[in-house]
């Protein structure tokens, strides 16, 4: 691996995803804010301001549809600025979109403040991730046991102590 390549923390040959802009999108697509970023920003795709009260949800557009590859999905993940500093995140934490998805990406978010926010048009909302899914076949265990055999432990919720 070249030493730029190390550096970068990206592979030679991204991921091609296919996307379709539909009329209402924003100029710009979906993109990284930073070389290293995790995420591309998801912008609302909305003429007019949205004002969202105290606890209240909205489903805001996006303006794309994405063509994701067997075997990958897309998650779409809070901005911590936006949550950390106005309360404002998504109501389902992280929303995936399946491989076979084929309508627009969709913003689910939601006020946890107590003071309304407005979202602006354009402005960034959400961060979108494409990952690799892995797929598992189960191995049926007969009885509490022989999890406990497997695993080493058999308590849960909050058996391994403070410390």
């Amino acid at each position: 691996m070249s030493a730029e390549l190390a550096s970068s923390g990206t592979s030679a040959s991204p991921l091609q995803v296919s996307i379709k802009r539909l009329p209402h999108a924003p100029q710009d697509l979906p993109a990284y804010a930073t070389p290293l970023s995790a995420g591309m920003d998801l912008r609302a795709a909305i003429l007019e301001p949205i004002t969202l009260a105290p606890f209240e949800r909205a489903l805001i557009p996006t303006g794309f549809i994405i063509v994701l590859p067997e075997g990958y999905e897309a998650q779409v993940r809070p901005r911590s600025g936006l949550s950390i500093k106005h309360g404002i995140t998504l109501i389902n934490a992280v929303g995936t979109i399946d491989a076979d998805y084929r309508h627009e990406v969709m913003i689910a978010v939601v006020n946890l403040s107590q003071v309304p926010y407005t979202i602006a048009p354009q402005e960034r909302l959400a961060q979108l991730l494409i990952a690799p899914i892995t797929r598992v076949s189960w191995a049926l265990l007969e009885n509490h046991q022989e999890v406990a055999l497997v695993s080493g432990r058999s308590g849960g919720f909050g058996s391994t102590g403070k410390a």
